[in-house]
């Protein structure tokens, strides 16, 4: 089916519905987007879902490049690698595996990199459906991406124009009179999720319409927060770092962030006992004994200092922060560096 309505459909009927656009053909730098969407039955408050591989091929983000190289480039920060895989965040802010550079469904030495900017091209893609087609639509370019907790991949909103992306719920009461807490679903990345559910990954079907969401698109001119609202801030992220790069940065002393907000002194107490050493609580702050012999104070102090800044805590003294003195105790608060 090339545009059109989608199966089964009855205007005004209840549900929610999903479907291709077919025939698109290739898209090459300069593809006005909004052209794909001839011929297809638009309604307002339609979700136009576009992946960000014709975004990008529209843009001039193909580049003949050693993939291993764009992805080094388009790196701001290693997050986790395993031997070839890297999980790296890119230039985006995005979290993902090879910083979203793709080497599928393109020419053989090429790669095509995310767009520039994916809210700002979900934006204009939607104020073009609304000069060209007389429709005021969502826009949503979506983008392949792995799980931490689970096996395989699926397809999240990278930019988002027209819907607000997360559905807040904190404070609002099941029917049981719970009160929910920490509780908003990714609506964008729902969607992206359905839309790759109906193009599949070889059909060459980078286009879909969601219909029977028309109360969540926003109207016409307010584009809303953008798929940047999605991403988790560093110091919330309990993976911002891989297990090995979480003991080199404990090591090196940097990225604290990464680490989050500080442990309870009892967490701190009881972590540097499973390392063996000798830690207590004194009042707002933890004491590390030292044992006796400089060489068995320095490896003493030196594990503290690592076990203490993974859990958000530095050490201090009367005089100020103790980093390399060495005595019978060091004491550690929550906070400092």
């Amino acid at each position: 089916m090339t545009g059109g309505s989608p199966p089964g459909h009855t205007d005004g009927g209840p549900g929610l519905r999903a479907w291709p656009v077919d025939g698109l053909g290739e898209v090459r730098r300069g593809t006005a987007l909004v052209a794909l969407l001839d011929g297809v039955d638009l309604h307002d408050g339609d979700v136009v879902c576009v992946t960000s591989k014709v975004v990008s091929k529209a843009e001039g983000r193909r580049r003949r490049q050693d993939r291993e190289e764009a992805v080094t480039e388009e790196t701001v920060r290693v997050v986790s690698r395993r031997g070839a895989t890297r999980i790296v965040e890119n230039r985006l802010g995005l979290v993902m595996a090879a910083a979203g550079v793709d080497a599928s469904n393109t020419e053989p030495g090429t790669v095509v990199l995310l767009p520039e900017d994916p809210d700002a091209s979900a934006r204009r893609l939607r104020e073009d459906v609304a000069a060209r087609h007389g429709r005021n639509v969502a826009v949503v370019v979506t983008d392949t991406a792995g799980r931490a907790w689970r096996t395989g991949q699926t397809d999240l909103a990278i930019g988002v124009a027209g819907l607000e992306p997360l559905e807040v719920l904190d404070g609002a009461v099941d029917g049981y009179g719970n009160q929910l807490v920490v509780t908003a679903p990714a609506v964008a990345d729902e969607l992206a999720g359905l839309a790759e559910l109906v193009t599949g990954k070889l059909g060459g079907r980078p286009v879909s319409v969601v219909r029977g969401l028309s109360h969540r698109v926003l109207a016409a001119g307010d584009h809303g927060p953008g798929a940047r609202v999605l991403q988790r801030p560093r110091s919330q992220d309990m993976f911002a770092l891989g297990a090995r790069e979480a003991v080199v940065a404990a090591v090196r002393g940097r990225d604290a962030d990464c680490f989050g907000a500080p442990a309870t002194a009892e967490e701190v107490v009881a972590a540097l006992a499973s390392c063996g050493l000798d830690a207590t609580l004194d009042g707002p702050a933890v004491r590390v004994g030292l044992g006796a012999g400089t060489r068995d104070q320095v490896v003493a102090l030196e594990r503290a200092r690592l076990v203490c800044l993974a859990h958000g805590w530095g050490p201090f003294s009367d005089t100020g922060p103790t980093t390399s003195a060495v005595g019978d105790a060091v004491f550690f608060s929550p906070g400092d560096p």
